[in-house]
């Protein structure tokens, strides 16, 4: 029902930044909640950003001050500006999309609330 698509990624040293951003079709996009999770090799996928339907926005810990999750309702899009990489942020970074709704701030969190998964764009952070 809901198509997602990320790009963004690449390789970047220590310090820098880079902006991803998710396309999506479907019905009603302005309606959906939308986050972000990344995964590195032998790891579980973790929450870093949240953005709700309404413009509520969450972050990991380990990534506030230094992400920022934004959206653009007219043109379909959530973006991920990401400013001070570190080595740690070394990932596949996934879009998701769940229908919005009134929630809990815990469900942001959960990989499992969501129902739309994009493919994953790669980021290197080098040292």
């Amino acid at each position: 029902q809901v198509q997602l698509v990320e790009s963004g990624g690449g390789l970047v040293q220590a310090g820098g930044s880079l902006r991803l951003s998710c396309a999506a079709s479907g019905r009603t996009f302005s309606g959906y909640s939308m986050g972000w999770f990344r995964q590195a090799p032998g790891k579980e996928r973790e929450f870093v950003a949240a953005i709700s339907w309404i413009g509520a926005r969450y972050y990991a810990d380990s990534v506030k001050g230094r992400f920022t999750a934004s959206r653009d309702n007219a043109k379909n899009t959530v973006s991920l500006q990401m400013n001070s990489l570190k080595p740690e942020d070394t990932a596949v970074y996934y879009c998701a999309a769940k229908w919005g709704s009134y929630n809990s701030e815990g469900t942001y969190y959960n990989t499992v609330s969501y129902d739309y998964w994009g493919q994953g764009t790669q980021v290197t952070v080098s040292s």
